[in-house]
């Protein structure tokens, strides 16, 4: 069986912080800005609280069935509540959207390299 490939985003929206919670948010902004979103195995925060209150963690994950994106998806969900948690930040709305590369449209460049290779 061969293994599948999995990004997961949670995203959700920071809730009840305390002056001092935004002001050492803001003092990390430049580790968590959007433009340095990458997918990671221990997921990859981003926000840019100067803005608004949202934020959207990033996970890579692996599986070997279709079906284990949806335990993939959890165990994301579970490490951002746990992260947010263990720091005394209050959230709401947290939700997860999951996609299987290997369900993954490809794009020009990759159809040229697969028609070259058959």
């Amino acid at each position: 069986m061969s293994t599948r490939d999995f990004r997961i985003t949670v995203r959700g929206v920071f809730d009840g912080l305390s002056d001092a919670q935004r002001a050492e948010l803001l003092a990390r902004a430049a580790e968590h800005d959007v433009l340095q979103a990458a997918f990671t195995t221990e997921g990859h925060l981003s926000y840019d609280i100067a803005a608004r209150t949202a934020f959207a963690f990033r996970f890579a994950d692996t599986g070997e069935a279709e079906e284990d994106i949806l335990t993939a998806a959890a165990r994301a969900e579970a490490a951002a509540e746990t992260w947010l948690t263990e720091r005394g930040y209050g959230y709401k709305n947290l939700r997860s959207q999951a996609e299987d590369l290997s369900l993954a449209a490809l794009g020009k460049r990759r159809r040229r390299e697969a028609a070259r290779g058959a």
